[in-house]
């Protein structure tokens, strides 16, 4: 089984909750449907979750759950990160991300006065894929591109973000749901990241930059 799954039955005693406790935080949506995944095992249909997140967010559920209610602990979990505001110097001087991603940026959709939160994670997917040192500006702005055209269809999906190259060509992909993921010998995977970890990887350089 995918080292990046983890089954119900051992997600269940390794955190130490209960059926009832995990379903009733599905049905709050503390836990995302799309994150209860069925495959076919040798036993028949089995339960799996993608384990750093639900490992992460049982953990944080646990953490708070006897200071919220269920109903704070959604809001608390899915924080209003569509009314963040920041200027380009203070995002820069947090070290978000880079000069070279800010300037990709600016050259595709023009200069940045304030950034929002949506616009912020762009940058920084964008200056994760440059540290991989494998794309360079243009296929900067072509990841740019792609998540400016179809970002808002990702929308409470697990979504992954993947640069192929070919032959010198660069694709660009936004994947939803997808687990396992192929390619033929002469297809390079340059790039790939789960938006879901970058987003919380973007959440903790805010918060611990103040903003």
């Amino acid at each position: 089984m995918d080292k990046d799954l983890i089954s119900k039955k051992d997600l269940l005693e390794q955190t130490d909750i209960t059926y009832g406790q995990l379903y009733r935080w599905k049905r709050k949506k503390l836990i995302p449907e799309d994150w209860f995944i069925r495959k076919s095992t040798f036993t028949g249909q089995e339960t799996f979750f993608p384990k750093e997140r639900i490992l992460e967010r049982i953990g944080r559920i646990k953490e708070l759950k006897d200071h919220l209610s269920l109903d704070e602990l959604a809001g608390a979990l899915t924080p209003k990160t569509k009314d963040i505001q920041i200027t380009k110097g203070d995002f820069l001087g947090g070290n978000i991300v880079s000069s070279n991603t800010i300037s990709i940026f600016e050259e595709l959709f023009g200069n940045l006065d304030s950034i929002t939160f949506q616009t912020g994670l762009y940058l920084y997917l964008l200056d994760r894929a440059l540290e991989s040192g494998e794309i360079g500006w243009e296929e900067g702005k072509q990841i740019l591109q792609t998540l400016d055209a179809h970002f808002s269809k990702l929308e409470d999906k697990q979504a992954s973000l993947k640069v192929l190259r070919k032959m010198g060509v660069v694709t660009v992909l936004l994947l939803t749901n997808v687990n396992d993921f192929y390619v033929d010998e002469k297809t390079k995977i340059a790039v790939s990241l789960s938006i879901d970890s970058e987003t919380n990887g973007l959440m903790k350089k805010l918060t611990a930059g103040g903003f």
